[in-house]
């Protein structure tokens, strides 16, 4: 379970646990270790926040698959909440095995070839969730800390600093930086230790577990049946759904990178035209300080393929929140290449296809199926029927599903 916490605090946090089971102490099904229960007060704490009106949860709706609940692209925060964000937020459900970000990360369907993948955010530079958690509170315009030490002032003034002491010793504010890393890592063990991070309580666990209650509807079925046909929606290629690495089964992910060129949303202000034309592009990968584009083009473009657990309850889709509804994702993926006027727009008579990316990193654009680079105005792989029952395959992978009473 701690596979990837800093190793400094994993003896540390294994001992707290077993004291517990030595002790003799209860242990309940959900049972917190004192980490972790420290990381849950982290997590919902306002305090931790410039404005003190946002805490993680407050983007991370725990009512909504630690997803945002609304319809905006990217968040507001900062001192005032005034304050956009460059990217929509994803959820954090579902990451308890992802590894750290490689360019050439091997592919836990044991048949791709290594590729660029693994690591949090949606370019991977994070390499644990600890790690994460650096950048939400110290970024200017999300909780808008100015230092590690202001976090760690806060959190030494707040109801839960005893409890801080008990998971983390008697002098954990001594230092500034081991305590920091210390409530990285407590933030960090509740979303590996609270289930409802990774519940598995879906129709789809239901039917994949031959469970009562998990039989799927004629139309359900032949979504699924579309979402692994490699000539139609070949949905499987990039949300693998098998079993994975570490024990890890149908996450519905395979933690790779890919270019599909999303349209561009010029509702976010960092997408701001001058004069009707682009003065920056978010790059993904090339986005980081340690791939820039000079030395890491072929990486340009990508963007991190998130699970699709739970996500017929999102409001936004892709990293720019360009797309509103699961329906319109579904037709885009059958449809850009075929009706591109449907998704890009047209400029003197001329679809200005692919707009979200320079013209010199196109060649990283994914072509293969459903986006197989087919002529415009073919057949698009997937009928409009494909379409609905791929939809509603989709809806069977959220949490919370509760059989029909006979």
């Amino acid at each position: 379970m701690y596979r990837d916490l800093p190793s400094p605090h994993y003896l540390q946090l294994l001992m707290l646990i077993l004291s517990g089971i030595l002790s003799g102490a209860p242990l309940e099904a959900n049972a917190l270790s004192p980490a972790a229960q420290v990381g849950q007060k982290l997590f919902f704490d306002t305090n931790l926040s410039a404005s003190r009106k946002m805490s993680c949860a407050t983007c991370h709706d725990p009512n909504n698959h630690y997803a945002p609940s609304n319809n905006l692209a990217v968040q507001l925060g900062g001192p005032n909440l005034n304050l956009p964000g460059t990217r929509a937020v994803p959820t954090l459900t579902y990451k308890d095995y992802t590894p750290p970000y490689s360019d050439l990360l091997d592919n836990p369907d044991g048949v791709s070839a290594p590729g660029p993948g693994g690591g949090f955010t949606q370019d991977g530079r994070a390499p644990t969730l600890a790690a994460q958690t650096q950048i939400p509170l110290l970024a200017a315009n999300e909780m808008a800390n100015t230092s590690i030490a202001d976090v760690v002032n806060k959190i030494q003034n707040s109801t839960y600093a005893s409890l801080f002491l008990q998971a983390f010793g008697s002098t954990a504010f001594d230092d500034i930086a081991a305590a920091f890393a210390d409530a990285q890592a407590a933030l960090q063990a509740y979303q590996l230790e609270d289930v409802s991070f990774h519940p598995y309580t879906s129709k789809y666990d239901l039917y994949s577990s031959n469970k009562i209650g998990g039989t799927l509807t004629a139309s359900e079925a032949r979504g699924l049946a579309i979402f692994n046909d490699p000539n139609r929606g070949n949905c499987f290629a990039c949300h693998f759904s098998g079993a994975g690495s570490n024990g890890s089964v149908a996450l519905f992910t395979d933690f790779s990178y890919e270019a599909i060129s999303v349209p561009r949303n010029n509702a976010i202000p960092a997408n701001a035209l001058f004069r009707g034309l682009p003065t920056s592009y978010d790059l993904g990968i090339c986005s980081r300080p340690d791939h820039p584009p000079l030395t890491s083009a072929q990486y340009c473009g990508m963007f991190k393929t998130p699970t699709l657990r739970n996500v017929a309850t999102r409001q936004v889709f892709f990293h720019n929140g360009q797309f509103k509804s699961l329906s319109d994702v579904i037709h885009f993926y059958n449809t850009r290449d075929t009706n591109p006027e449907l998704w890009y727009p047209t400029v003197n008579g001329v679809v200005q296809k692919f707009n979200d990316l320079p013209a010199i990193y196109r060649g990283n654009i994914d072509t293969q199926m459903p986006l197989d680079g087919r002529a415009p105005g073919s057949q698009p792989p997937m009928s409009a029927q494909d379409e609905q029952d791929l939809e509603a395959f989709l809806n069977t992978l959220t949490d919370g599903y509760k059989p029909p009473s006979n």
